[in-house]
């Protein structure tokens, strides 16, 4: 900014002129970020008490006062600009340019003057000029490959858009960032940016308020330097004619590095920050500038950008502070078809290259990056112009990078550059395989000699356009892409022999088991190499690489990763869904259907989610081809919808039909494989034409499923299309629709396939289905006229009193063959219980009944236990958890148990029936006409007070064998009640619930002396107590004994600490039949839980 003398400054421009055009909220900005500003050597801070209160007039003569003479307006000018208030600012240069036009002769002999003495200390003005200069040349070289001006003119106006806004204060926090990250994927534009953002700068056309100077830090020149000063290290773009670079530190604030590639910095980062340096004029070696200016220890008010591949992320995020982190996505869909039409001067070729790409969801991803998007489509003109059929080449990225590299190697005049060695393509592919595992991408001439590459061999690869060198900085080698390096490393592992024999020399990186092993989440840099690999699986693969280098390939990596198949199959331990997703990505790349059928043979079941229309293709593919598959569960999300959205054709004509396609394919599954019997298609969303796809397969004759399981899923045609393949598969027995919002008329159209003669369905769980007193005599009607249905589970819906009524019509009718019905939390009362208790007497299948999370009440447990009592009742399960009543319904409870022989299983728990009631219970228990075996009393507010009638009653109840007391405070003395009786030869007890119960230490020795001597205890469970690391030290040496007969010992080990978690897991190796597990329930029938897993 021309400076001015401050006599004129004020009088001329009027400060306040400019303030007053604020409005009352710009001004509370104004103010806002007057209190930040940086200062100026020499000058103070206004109090901010007084800026605070101060009018306009005020402010203005507070500027004036604490920034003297230009400063003030300077200040000024920077605020307008951080407020976005560009027409403000322009109109105050206008008049500033007017002013400097027409001072008095005097005030211009001063400016002279003043300029002058800048003069000898140099306004920045050369080095701008070195830097417009040496980024011009860099953008010329590293030119967007291939695109049209207009392109790269649109390409380029994108990155200033987002350059601009970088810096700009965090809306939220109302912060400025001072660490900028820009991460992307390799090739996608990062570097070509900030050299664009240099050159803009030392233009003037960006930051020109913000920084007074940029410098441009890159990996590349940085790995090649050994120890200097950080001075030193910027000096290097630095003209003689600026004076001292050291002048500019003084105001740190106004500086900003640009560290460009930090992916390839080949330096740990492992110091501890009390070692850094602060001192920027101290030598020390070059990473520890570079991890003292990243940390903030050096410079800390300066700025930084700082550029990085995505799989760098997780080294550079612990190195910054409070960074804000942007991710660069490339091109657009549109932008990639606009990129192909101008890259092919034939517009079918254009259309025919954009159409197969586009059939390729992981291809035509890959091409968001420009770098990739022209070497795709230089390959790709190649093959049209040899008159090659490009679909098959876009089949897979493998099929489209060996024709790349293929093309490379052979000209379109048919001419050879050199084909390497058998031996410099080993060096070559050692190299490229290293460098992806430690993630290394730019080589120097002494790596390139430690793999055995000498200038001739190097030669070769550039010639082919393999490798690149880099035209900035010397002795600088690149691959011609990421996934050009990444295909050669793939390549090091086809072209070795002997994979079976384990050779403990090896590197890391060349043991073929660590990259099988590896994961996109753990390793993500090796994902697209891994990809690769399966790839060259590929026999017509094989066969075009080994002509194209004339080498061999070995076919023992197909056996090892078939071995690893076999034991990922095998392991105790399911896969998750994306360990799967990852898998058959793996295996589509192969397009190998034989190699395919024999890997996924050792797998009995599938869990994958589909969320995008890759992971449909995939799974289609890889499951046509699963022939031992038993279970597969799916989750089906966003694809139906999107396509829903995309098109407002039928499906039979929408151009995204291909996802119907890999629908049918992946359904075709039902009645292909054999040996399928169970589907879990869960929280999915399917469109009509999709459901309707998927109940033609589930009606084919050859479907063998006996379960499906279509858990809160969306039903288009209100369940009319399942309810048909109930009546045509006679095979499906067990239908879950839990959660799915099929409401009263989906139960409608249920019910008439329940009274067809040809459904078979015999187990069907309708809970959270959105039901009411309507739905509730249709299924009255089917409950008569069913000849299979066996179990009904009508948990979670509002059907209430008057809708259970009209169940118990149904219910009492002699044709009626249910065993098992669940009404959890169906909103009853005492109201329903009358008739239930009839159909208690009546009924003559009905062993199973849940009541639970119903307000029955007293009078309710009163009605339901004279039904127990009454001798044609033949229940053996009845559930009344949190059933609202209290020790009072303990007296008829117990008068019941003593009349019924049928009832096996009692659960009475979350009811207050506290001391007394358990007491009174257990006058029942201990009688020797009691028939129960499995009874809980969880959360029944009961003490150590009950504890001795309950082992009196485990003593003299022979037929007692699962008792759990869980979150009751029963504490370390009424346990030692229980334990005594655990102890005794007559106890029978094999499961024993102690959850939550207020144990500590002291109770260990008795639990351990139990132990010892307990031949029948199989499961207990003490999770949620304060047990410590020395008594359960003393327990583990009774866990190890042969003596101790527990198979499940119930504890959370992860609330314990390290070496206890270490003792349990010693224990569980000496102890192979016994498990230490959080949740001891398995939810089995055997244990009383057949109405958790209806």
């Amino acid at each position: 900014m021309t400076h001015l003398s401050s006599s004129s400054f004020f009088s001329d421009f009027g400060l306040l002129l400019y303030l007053e055009e604020l409005n009352k909220e710009e001004l509370i900005r104004f103010k806002s970020f007057l209190k930040n500003e940086t200062l100026e050597p020499g000058s103070c801070r206004i109090p901010w008490s007084e800026v605070k209160k101060a009018k306009r007039k005020d402010l203005a003569d507070l500027m004036s006062k604490y920034y003297p003479g230009e400063q003030a307006w300077e200040v000024a000018l920077r605020i307008f600009g951080k407020m976005n208030l560009k027409e403000l600012c322009e109109r105050a240069k206008a008049e500033i340019n007017w002013t400097v036009q027409t001072m008095r002769p005097e005030d211009t002999e001063a400016g002279e003057v003043q300029g002058d003495q800048e003069a000898v200390l140099g306004d920045g003005a050369e080095y701008r000029i070195q830097i417009r200069e040496k980024f011009h040349i860099m953008l010329d070289k590293n030119h967007l490959l291939g695109k049209s001006e207009d392109f790269c003119h649109e390409i380029a106006q994108e990155g200033r858009e987002l350059l601009e806004h970088l810096f700009e204060e965090d809306v939220g926090t109302e912060e400025q960032p001072q660490t900028v990250v820009l991460q992307g994927a390799a090739g996608i534009g990062k570097t070509t940016l900030v050299r664009m953002m240099m050159l803009d700068w030392a233009q003037g056309n960006l930051y020109q308020q913000k920084f007074t100077y940029v410098f441009y830090l890159n990996a590349r020149e940085i790995n090649q330097l050994r120890e200097r000063s950080f001075v030193q290290l910027l000096s290097k773009d630095w003209p003689s004619t600026e004076g001292p670079i050291e002048r500019i530190m003084s105001q740190p604030s106004r500086l900003l590095f640009i560290i460009d590639s930090f992916d390839e910095l080949n330096f740990a980062f492992e110091e501890p920050e009390f070692v850094l340096c602060a001192d920027w004029t101290q030598v020390h070696p070059v990473s520890f500038l570079m991890s003292s200016l990243l940390r903030k220890v050096m410079l800390p008010e300066s700025s930084l950008l700082v550029t990085t591949k995505l799989t760098a992320w997780r080294k550079l995020k612990p190195l910054l502070k409070n960074q804000h982190s942007i991710q660069l996505l490339g091109m657009s869909e549109d932008a990639r078809q606009e990129y192909i039409y101008q890259f092919f001067e034939d517009q079918s070729w254009a259309l025919q290259v954009f159409s197969s790409l586009r059939n390729n969801v992981m291809l035509f991803n890959m091409c968001k990056v420009p770098a990739v998007c022209w070497i795709v489509c230089n390959c790709l003109e190649q093959q049209l112009e040899k008159g090659g059929d490009i679909t098959l080449t876009c089949k897979t990225t493998t099929s489209l990078f060996a024709c790349c590299i293929s093309s490379l190697l052979t000209q379109v005049d048919k001419s050879f550059p050199g084909l390497p060695s058998q031996t410099q393509l080993r060096s070559l592919c050692h190299l490229a395989a290293k460098g992806v595992w430690t993630m290394t991408y730019v080589f120097y001439k002494e790596n390139l000699r430690r793999h055995g590459l000498v200038k001739s061999d190097v030669s070769i690869f550039l010639d082919t356009n393999i490798l690149q060198k880099d035209t900035v900085y010397e002795n600088c080698y690149v691959f011609t892409h990421l996934h050009i390096q990444e295909f050669f490393a793939a390549m090091f592992y086809v072209l070795q022999d002997n994979w079976d024999t384990r050779d403990d020399s090896l590197q890391s990186f060349e043991n073929l088991e660590l990259v099988l092993e590896s994961s996109s989440y753990k390793d993500p840099h090796l994902l697209q190499m891994k990809y690769f690999l399966f790839g060259l699986l590929n026999e017509d693969r094989r066969k075009q690489l080994e002509e194209t280098f004339n080498c061999t390939m070995s076919l023992e990596v197909k056996w090892t990763i078939l071995q690893w198949m076999e034991m990922l199959g095998n392991s105790e331990q399911l896969p998750s869904h994306l360990v799967f997703l990852e898998l058959f990505v793996h295996l589509y790349e192969t397009q190998d259907e034989v190699f395919v059928s024999q890997a996924m043979r050792y797998f009995q079941k599938v869990v994958i989610n589909i969320c995008e229309e890759i992971h449909l293709l995939l799974s289609s593919f890889c499951l046509k081809h699963c022939q031992c598959l038993r279970t597969m569960k799916l989750m089906v999300t966003e694809v139906f919808e999107k396509k829903m959205l995309n098109s407002s054709f039928p499906p039979e004509t929408w151009a995204g039909s291909r996802i119907f396609h890999w629908w049918q394919d992946l359904c075709s599954v039902l009645h292909t494989n054999e040996h399928l019997r169970e589907v879990i298609l869960c929280h999915s969303n399917l469109d009509e034409f999709a459901m309707k796809i998927f109940n033609q397969e589930l009606r084919h004759p050859n479907c063998k499923l006996q379960k499906l399981l279509l858990r809160f899923t969306s039903f288009p045609d209100i369940c009319q299309g399942i309810s048909g393949s109930l009546t045509h598969n006679q095979n499906l027995i067990h239908l879950d629709l839990k959660g799915s919002d099929i409401g009263d008329d989906g139960v409608k159209s249920l019910c008439e396939a329940l009274k067809h003669p040809d459904c078979k369905l015999q187990n069907l769980s309708l809970e959270s289905c959105n039901l009411t007193t309507v739905c509730c005599l249709n299924i009255s009607k089917a409950l008569v006229r069913s000849q299979s249905l066996l179990s009904l589970n009508l948990s979670t819906n509002n059907l209430l009193d008057d809708g259970v009524k009209l169940l118990c019509e149904g219910l009492m009718h002699p044709k009626c063959n249910l065993e098992k019905l669940s009404l959890e939390s169906c909103g009853l009362t005492v109201a329903c219980c009358e008739d239930l208790s009839l159909v208690l007497i009546s009924n003559k299948r009905l062993t199973h009944l849940c009541l639970a999370d119903n307000i029955l009440g007293d009078g309710g447990v009163k009605l339901m236990s004279e039904a127990l009592k009454h001798p044609q009742c033949i229940l053996q399960s009845l559930v009344l958890r949190c059933c609202h009543f209290t020790s009072l319904s303990s007296e008829s409870l117990s008068a019941s148990l003593l009349h019924n022989k049928s009832l096996k299983h009692l659960d009475l728990g979350s009811n207050c029936l506290q001391d007394d009631g358990v007491k009174l219970l257990c006058d029942a228990f201990r009688h020797p006409s009691c028939s129960l075996q499995d009874l809980e009393l969880m959360g029944c507010v009961l003490t150590s007070a009950c504890c001795l009638d309950l082992a009196s009653a485990i003593l003299n109840n022979p037929n007692l064998q699962s008792l759990d007391l869980g979150n009751n405070d029963l504490q370390d003395d009424g346990v030692k009640f229980l334990f005594e009786a655990l102890r005794h030869p007559n106890c029978n007890i094999q499961r024993l619930g102690l959850e939550h119960c207020g144990l500590t230490s002291l109770c260990c020795q008795d639990l351990s002396s139990t132990l010892s001597s307990n031949q029948g205890l199989i499961k207990i469970s003490l999770t949620l107590n304060t047990l410590e690391r020395e008594e359960i030290m003393k327990l583990s040496e009774v866990l190890r004994s042969t003596e101790c007969k527990l198979q499940v010992l119930g504890l959370c080990k992860e609330a314990l600490d390290e070496e206890t978690q270490k003792l349990l897991e010693a224990v569980g190796s000496s102890n192979l039949c016994l498990a230490v597990k959080q949740d001891c329930n398995d939810h089995e029938e055997e244990d009383g839980s057949w109405w958790r897993c209806f």
